[in-house]
């Protein structure tokens, strides 16, 4: 997905160091130095978003396999191009932080992850959607592809979704300006925020 390559060759532009907290048990891909004590005494580590030789589909299947459907194309490619920590942007209307896999658990988490908001979506007798991206820390809001058109919706947990705010994924990422990341104490890229 050419527009998510143009927004992480803009965040490395931007933002050249991007560090972490480090955990032995959570290695990443995408980590490129040895870990060392940061400023404030914490164990960190540096890292880069690493592009995969080729999308890995597989990553998602057994969401595909659980619900019984095929996951958008955006979606795939949007998760599987990449091994990287989360990235923060601003969009026109706001802060978002988007979800990216740090490692191969990551990714098996985000499917637990996604099958249970898959339930909790037919519960609600809403449209299957996939969230991609976090709004404001505080906020409850977040962003999800619309699995059947492609929209990138803005959603809160447990309701249907609130509005269209792109009509696909690629026109949303070229929207965005990367913003100043601020180092991750979570265990992962954020899948489970």
């Amino acid at each position: 997905m050419s527009a998510l390559d143009d927004f992480i060759e803009h965040t490395l532009k931007a933002y050249p160091r991007l560090e972490r907290w480090y955990d032995p048990e959570w290695r990443s891909p995408c980590e490129c130095a040895a870990p060392f004590r940061n400023a404030q005494g914490e164990q960190s580590i540096l890292w880069r978003p690493f592009k995969r030789s080729e999308p890995q589909y597989q990553d998602l299947a057994g969401v595909e396999r659980a619900l019984e459907i095929s996951l958008h194309p955006d979606i795939r490619t949007y998760y599987g191009s990449y091994w990287s920590g989360g990235l923060e942007a601003e969009a026109p209307e706001g802060h978002v932080s988007l979800i990216l896999l740090w490692n191969m658990e990551d990714a098996a988490r985000l499917v637990e992850n996604l099958i249970g908001h898959a339930l909790a979506k037919r519960q609600a007798r809403s449209p299957f959607t996939v969230f991609f991206a976090c709004t404001e820390p505080d906020a409850e809001e977040f962003l999800s592809i619309d699995n059947e058109t492609g929209e990138v919706l803005l959603e809160k947990p447990g309701s249907r979704p609130l509005r269209v705010v792109a009509e696909n994924l690629p026109q949303f990422l070229q929207t965005l300006v990367p913003a100043s990341p601020e180092i991750s104490h979570d265990a992962n890229s954020g899948v489970s925020r």
